[in-house]
């Protein structure tokens, strides 16, 4: 049983470790369009669906406005895209990406695509994993609400 309490043997650690991994692997590969790995993500979010709410973009990647404000405010200041409060309700910002952000897409899918390639994740493996996450993401969620 003592075996059980090694950090080797503890799944959150386990996952915490390849999150940190996988954020080295992306900071590597964001580096050169000046991007941290926080501001790739809200990019996925937004190239999958443009123009949504700042409580909407939290909302997707789990981000409190205290950490996505900062975070939205250096995107616009390094043109990726714009914040626009609404004239109907202050309180709401939409956010929609500029020219840079969709001209800039390919270049950056392509640099992580060949960053993870060097990583030897085979597609089944990739999907797999994915699965099980999904799986364990579910679980945890559940037990969270």
């Amino acid at each position: 049983m003592k075996d059980l309490l090694t950090l080797e043997n503890q799944l959150c650690f386990a996952v915490y470790d390849a999150g940190s991994q996988f954020t080295k692997l992306y900071t590597k590969a964001l580096d050169s369009f000046g991007l941290t790995y926080p501001q790739y993500l809200a990019l996925l979010a937004l190239w999958e669906k443009d123009g949504v709410t700042a409580k909407e973009l939290g909302e997707r990647l789990n981000l409190g406005t205290g950490t996505l404000t900062p975070m939205v405010k250096r995107m616009e200041a390094n043109g990726w895209l714009m914040r626009e409060r609404s004239n109907e309700d202050e309180r709401k910002v939409s956010i929609s990406l500029l020219s840079k952000a969709k001209e800039q897409k390919e270049a950056i899918v392509q640099k992580i695509a060949a960053e993870l390639k060097l990583c030897n994740i085979e597609f089944a493996e990739y999907e797999q994993l994915m699965k099980l996450l999904g799986v364990l993401r579910g679980k945890l969620s559940a037990y969270n609400r």
